[in-house]
């Protein structure tokens, strides 16, 4: 497929924004409608279904008189952490292949990809068609790290930071869209009886599904018609042995790999807080699911207005290392606070933490990382650096409802802290990137 004429820097930096964008929303869009999912496919899936096989397994290790509310906590897990199980494999697989064969054409396939996944989420009666529509959506979900790198294609060293605090918004703004969708689209009923069976496969939550797989499809027509490709073949891998590797963890970069293992322990300790501030809002305030949007809104709108402001007009200025350790920490106190919070002021405070110490941290790491790469290595060592995230985001989930479950949720946050404490030390050894003179 040849690539249109080549436009503006701006106008490829808004397509890559986009897909990122709208890879966020397919990430979140499910969080606000976990517990409310669970009550409606449990009673409408055959004895013996996978389903049934599944919660039967948690009900088997849970006891008490929570014991519902807990099941749901490891189901949402369980199901958060195969999104990103399966992003953690196939992100440095989209970054080496676009390495090899320019940004376009991986990403003709990827958005197309997410597309389809939300096809399947609309008509997704059955269990099992959700977990298909969920593995496609992970799956194609890798091409941030493609997204990433041509981001670092339109960038100098010294703008760099700029640019990922773009890719920052889009996560902030993805995350604002991603849970409103799902929680006031799920308001929305397109006929569905929700005291019988699925109509054509449709379900409750078929029109936030609808919504995203519209918004999908403008990207990928928008990628189709506009993108042009911003790595050239004069810039790609030309080792043969290095080419024919398509799967690696890790960076064999030195400098890669320390900032690596910070990104790995803030995204683990942070996304299995993230996945839980649902199941937190519903045990102490009583949330449903339209009060879970507003709550995601605020986050998104905090890591919006840090990312598009703080971090690209300071962030060069300040250092991405400095930024990162101070959103780290920052990320700290935030769990602290939500750890004891019990009023719905003290619960926004720690979000607020939360918006803006995420705003600081995530796109000062990935900045850090491109810039410790050379330019012909940008997609597999962001791919590294997003397959990192994704396998934190993998288990992170699964530790924090484990650890929700087991100890309790105050327990959880004060562990999650603790390690994100941990984290913003590590950052301190981070070296000062090398900039264009």
């Amino acid at each position: 497929m040849d690539p249109p004429p080549v436009p503006s820097s701006k106008r490829t930096a808004g397509i890559v924004w986009l897909t990122v964008f709208i890879d966020l929303v397919g990430f979140s869009v499910i969080f606000p409608i976990f517990p409310a999912m669970l009550k409606w496919y449990l009673p409408r899936e055959e004895a013996g279904s996978m389903l049934h096989v599944l919660i039967d397994r948690l009900m088997d290790v849970t006891q008490g008189a929570n014991q519902e509310f807990l099941v749901a906590v490891l189901f949402g897990g369980i199901l958060g952490s195969l999104y990103s199980f399966l992003q953690f494999f196939a992100s440095p697989i989209w970054g080496r292949l676009s390495d090899k064969h320019g940004r376009r054409s991986v990403l003709m396939i990827t958005t197309i990809g997410t597309a389809v996944s939300y096809l399947l989420w609309i008509f997704s009666g059955s269990f099992w068609v959700l977990v298909l529509s969920r593995v496609a959506a992970g799956i194609m979900a890798g091409n941030l790290s493609v997204a990433t790198a041509a981001m670092a294609d339109l960038t100098d060293t010294r703008s760099r930071s700029k640019g990922m605090a773009m890719i920052g918004v889009a996560f902030g703004l993805g995350f604002i869209l991603g849970p409103a969708i799902g929680g006031i689209g799920s308001l929305v009923d397109l006929g569905v009886n929700p005291d019988s069976t699925a109509t054509f496969g449709l379900t409750p939550f078929s029109f936030p599904a609808l919504l995203a797989f519209l918004l999908a499809t403008f990207n990928v027509v928008w990628v189709w018609r506009s993108f042009p490709e911003t790595h050239p073949p004069e810039s790609r891998e030309t080792d043969p042995e290095k080419r024919r590797i398509l799967f690696r963890l890790g960076s064999a970069i030195p400098d890669v790999r320390r900032a690596l293992k910070v990104y790995f322990v803030f995204i683990f300790a942070f996304s299995g807080m993230e996945f839980s501030l649902t199941f937190l809002a519903l045990e102490r305030l009583q949330y449903e699911p339209h009060d879970m949007s507003l709550l995601f809104l605020f986050i998104g709108l905090v890591l919006s207005l840090t990312q598009g402001y703080a971090v690209r007009k300071y962030g060069h200025r300040f250092g991405e290392r400095n930024f990162t350790t101070l959103g780290l920490l920052l990320t700290t106190i935030s769990l602290f606070i939500l750890a004891i919070a019990g009023t719905t002021g003290m619960f926004y405070l720690g979000l607020a933490f939360l918006g803006f110490g995420v705003g600081c941290a995530s796109p000062s790491l990935s900045a850090l990382v491109s810039l410790y790469a050379p330019s012909g290595k940008q997609g597999s060592e962001l791919g590294a650096f997003r397959s990192t995230g994704a396998l934190g985001r993998a288990i992170g989930p699964l530790f924090g409802a484990t650890l929700f479950w087991w100890m309790g949720s105050e327990v959880a946050y004060w562990a999650g802290g603790g390690m994100l404490f941990v984290a913003a030390l590590f950052s301190l050894l981070l070296p000062k990137p090398k900039l264009d003179s």
